[in-house]
């Protein structure tokens, strides 16, 4: 059994898989002071709710856009089953052609959903991750990565709002019951909810007027069931993707 270990700005998720198949996942909020203990401890935990043991391990893989934690989480898998886990980066195998400026400053996230996608759903294809920050990766029809869109999600507009404005409540991110709200917390819902998705039926548009060709587009991220169903364009839905591609590159790499 091989661990995959996915470090974002607001949850690391945790999968578990044999082989090519990836059994569970766990998702939990991003603790950027944690140390190798305690990531050993949130590990160790992840591993017990699925009847796995850390002496189960023997082998992993780390993607992060946490740099801080990097270290922590391959700590925590030697602290716990003396492995030494592979960390997406420069010097790890991907089989993509990334051809934007300065490809060594793709995050780690990105180049894994795009890896994923391309193999599950071909190409030319892009990614749509909703996190923290909403990133749309395009990949064209000969693999190669050609770069994207990097937009504030849904709960950094809202904290934006709520900084600056000092009217604007916090609200919870629920779909709004319609476009124009008859409430300040309506109105902030049909803002931040409805308007991510006109942003995202639009950005791509244009990429594909840019692309000169249709593609399929791939959704992915905790806040994705969220701005999807109000979206005109039709995306897939698929949540363990980013897990599925770090699979791949364990499997590519190891």
């Amino acid at each position: 059994m091989n661990l995959a270990v996915d470090v974002g700005n607001s949850h690391i998720v945790v999968g578990l898989f044999e082989g090519r198949r990836l059994l569970a996942a766990e998702r939990v909020a991003t603790d950027r002071s944690a140390t190798d203990f305690q990531a050993a401890v949130l590990l160790k935990s992840a591993l017990k709710a699925h009847g796995a043991a850390p002496e189960d391990l023997r082998g992993g893989i780390i993607s992060s856009v946490v740099p801080s934690l990097t270290p922590a989480l391959a700590g925590a898998m030697e602290l716990l089953a003396g492995i030494r886990p592979l960390v997406v980066g420069p010097g790890l195998k991907t089989g993509l052609d990334v051809v934007t400026d300065v490809p060594a400053a793709v995050g780690a996230d990105r180049i894994v959903d795009a890896v994923a996608a391309r193999a599950l759903y071909g190409a030319p294809v892009v990614t749509v991750d909703m996190g923290t920050a909403n990133t749309v990766s395009v990949v064209d029809g000969a693999g190669r990565f050609l770069g994207g869109i990097i937009m504030p999600g849904l709960r950094l507009s809202m904290e934006a709002l709520t900084r600056t404005a000092s009217l604007l409540p916090q609200v919870s991110l629920e779909p709004p019951a319609r476009v124009i709200g008859r409430s300040t917390a309506e109105s902030m819902k049909s803002g931040l909810i409805l308007g991510a998705a006109a942003t995202l039926d639009g950005i791509l548009d244009r990429v594909e007027r840019e692309l000169g060709t249709p593609f399929p587009a791939v959704a992915t991220g905790g806040l994705a069931p969220t701005v999807l169903p109000f979206c005109r364009r039709q995306l897939l839905h698929d949540p363990d993707l980013l897990l599925k591609g770090l699979v791949m590159l364990y499997n590519m790499n190891a």
